[in-house]
């Protein structure tokens, strides 16, 4: 059973879907456990993170997916903007969200994120201690990515985003640019081209995931390190899961490499960053060890 819900982050209202299973087990007794699913960057919740609540919520959780601040369904102008420490705040909110609630146990709630997400993720559970179980699906630390991309053009973009503010500030629109081109073209860097297949094409394509950045979100993304101090989630669990081709899967594996001792890498063979938006068999992968994490960590 999925259900619409709102609640509080920072003054703004965020736009969630809530998950409760048809069937518990027999054996189930009390409130729920339950997991915070985060969508991608530019993404919303209707793409990835539904793909992963319908099928985690048969596991026995309660599934809670939201649209970050600035994006989807959510409050927040202008709309596209990209602010790591707020996409933090927002999954604190979600958590709090959870442990009001009669149905869920606030004892046993863990969160994951794709993309962006699984980034943003551990950045918040590092110092939310009510996040007893964390996971990120493709987890890609987003300034790494645009710096990586275009180093000079990154950097002129962070020069401008003063001024941008200043135009913001006597009443012009937030200035924005698209994330993606509309089509691929034979020089497309495959990582892009496989962006595009998802997002621009009836496979992913949804109308409130417009692909559009506000352009002054890079000084905000140009302060933030994801995984800088990923230790500090120990002793909690913290599980990463890659493609074996894709193109982010080093940050998973740099973020299991920083912690200490309390973090597991799970590879998924042939699955490439996007693969594991939507695909089976490598979703089925995927949810199976996140399936298996989840209930021994929220036992």
């Amino acid at each position: 059973m999925r259900t619409d819900v709102r609640f509080p982050t920072n003054g703004l209202q965020l736009a969630g879907h809530l998950y409760l299973p048809d069937n518990l087990p027999e054996n189930a007794e009390g409130p729920l456990p339950a997991i915070v699913i985060g969508h991608q960057t530019t993404g919303v919740k209707e793409q990835a993170p539904a793909v992963y609540a319908q099928r985690l919520v048969k596991e026995g959780f309660a599934i809670l997916t939201f649209d970050a601040a600035f994006q989807g369904e959510s409050e927040g102008q202008p709309h596209g903007l990209e602010d790591p420490f707020q996409r933090a705040e927002d999954f604190r909110a979600a958590v709090s969200y959870l442990t009001s609630r009669d149905d869920i146990d606030p004892d046993r709630i863990g969160v994951m994120g794709i993309c962006g997400s699984g980034a943003y993720v551990p950045y918040a559970a590092q110092t939310d201690h009510r996040m007893r179980a964390v996971a990120g699906v493709s987890g890609t630390d987003v300034p790494s990515f645009f710096r990586d991309a275009d180093p000079e053009g990154w950097k002129q973009m962070v020069a401008s985003s003063g001024k941008l503010r200043s135009k913001e500030a006597a009443g012009a629109p937030a200035a924005t640019f698209p994330v993606l081109p509309e089509k691929a073209e034979a020089d497309t860097p495959a990582p892009v081209a496989e962006f595009i297949d998802f997002y621009k094409t009836p496979r992913g394509r949804h109308p409130r995931s417009t692909g559009e950045m506000v352009t002054r979100s890079a000084d905000l993304l140009d302060q933030f390190d994801s995984f800088a101090d990923v230790a500090k989630i120990a002793p909690r669990p913290l599980l990463m899961i890659a493609g074996t081709e894709a193109f982010t899967r080093g940050f998973s594996e740099k973020a299991v490499a920083d912690s200490p001792g309390n973090a597991e890498l799970f590879l998924v063979e042939g699955a490439t960053h996007v693969d594991l938006y939507d695909r089976d068999p490598y979703v089925a992968a995927a949810v199976a060890k996140l399936t298996e994490f989840f209930h021994e960590n929220l036992a």
